[in-house]
């Protein structure tokens, strides 16, 4: 897969999910692919994603803007720059904007995603919310738990 053929394909995904088409962004992934968000964890297969989309992203914010950049791919792995920002749902933080830069890495399986991951600052997020300060060291804490990788 060409690099441009790589951005057309995350663009296709990033359209459907700022749109709210969980089928859509499913679509660009196959079968067996993994969205592994940097705020909700891990969705596995199509009918999984899609969920995310619709149950996870658009029940939680609105007015998802997503701005890919400089993305790059060898046919087996991609990356790509992005801007995203969104108008949060959330109870006690309904209205506020939050928005952050980060990078996609996805590996790539017959022109589908496989894996998608994104890394990206999640503390300044959630202090543009207005979480505490408690309640946004305790996400880190959890966070930095995680494996690597």
């Amino acid at each position: 897969m060409s690099s441009e053929a790589f951005a057309a394909l995350l663009g296709r995904m990033t359209r459907a999910i700022c749109a709210g088409d969980g089928a859509g962004a499913a679509a660009c992934f196959t079968p067996q692919g993994v969205y592994h968000d940097g705020f909700y964890g891990e969705f596995r297969g199509r009918d999984g994603i899609a969920r995310m989309v619709t149950d996870y992203f658009h029940r939680d914010a609105r007015e998802f803007r997503w701005k890919l950049m400089d993305a790059l791919s060898d046919g087996h792995a991609g990356y790509a720059r992005y801007e995203f920002s969104y108008v949060s749902k959330l109870p006690g933080a309904e209205g506020r904007p939050a928005g952050f830069a980060g990078t996609s890495f996805c590996r790539l399986e017959g022109g589908l995603i496989l894996r998608y991951e994104e890394q990206f600052e999640r503390a300044p997020v959630l202090a543009q919310l207005g979480f505490s300060d408690e309640r946004i060291a305790k996400s880190v804490r959890r966070w930095a738990k995680r494996p690597a990788g």
